[in-house]
């Protein structure tokens, strides 16, 4: 069956997210989740994408990115990807492919920001940590507790809930005291693997106005 394009529009937020052939292991040692997150930094500055939230567990890897260009999302995920095979297959001395397939993404509504805390709260909903704090390998150490990620990229909507950095901090833990619920996260899972856009049916619609394409259910 076919396969719909991409819904790749410059300028606008983006959950990507890619999983491991199989669902297998991509990350053994803390080593490889350094060298994994060290190089996403030069290749989004190089095609020009903003990355506002991530979180790399063992086996995938989530996104929320705003590629200034059509295809920078695919450019910077197929380079990062290609270097990390490369340094997987190097270092454990094994062959083949390790990502399963192409990388999933959907356009994100801006207003939707609850999509970081999705993509940060993957270790909870795993059973991995008991808060995203406890999890070292997420975007949450930075926009929660004030980690120095050169990775990250402040999103309108994070400079939005506060007037500094302290404020901004405490007002993003606090999202963390509420769930996100099942449908919403159900929402989220099934429209990045579908394709579709994230957000209600008045940005769908835009979306689908925009793209000539199905972009919802």
């Amino acid at each position: 069956m076919a396969r719909f394009a991409r819904l790749n529009i410059a300028d606008m937020p983006q959950h990507i997210v890619q999983r491991g052939n199989n669902r297998q292991a991509t990350f053994f040692t803390d080593d490889d989740y350094a060298v994994y997150l060290d190089k996403p930094g030069e290749y989004a500055s190089k095609f020009k994408v903003s990355v506002h939230a991530f979180i790399l567990m063992s086996n995938h890897v989530h996104l929320l990115a705003t590629p200034s260009t059509k295809t920078g999302a695919s450019d910077s995920m197929q380079s990062v990807g290609r270097y990390y095979v490369l340094y997987i297959n190097k270092t454990y001395a094994r062959s083949g492919t390790l990502w399963e397939g192409r990388f999933k993404s959907a356009p994100v509504d801006e207003d939707g920001y609850f999509v970081s805390r999705y993509i940060e709260l993957n270790p909870v909903r795993a059973k991995m940590a008991s808060h995203a704090g406890d999890y070292p390998w997420s975007s949450y150490q930075g926009n929660a507790l004030g980690k120095k990620i050169s990775l990250l990229t402040p999103h309108p909507c994070y400079l939005a809930l506060g007037k500094d950095d302290k404020m901004r901090r405490k007002s993003y833990s606090a999202l963390f005291r509420r769930t996100i619920g099942e449908a919403v996260e159900e929402d989220i899972r099934t429209s990045t693997q579908k394709g579709w856009a994230i957000g209600n049916d008045r940005f769908r619609t835009g979306i689908e106005q925009m793209t000539n394409r199905r972009a919802s259910p």
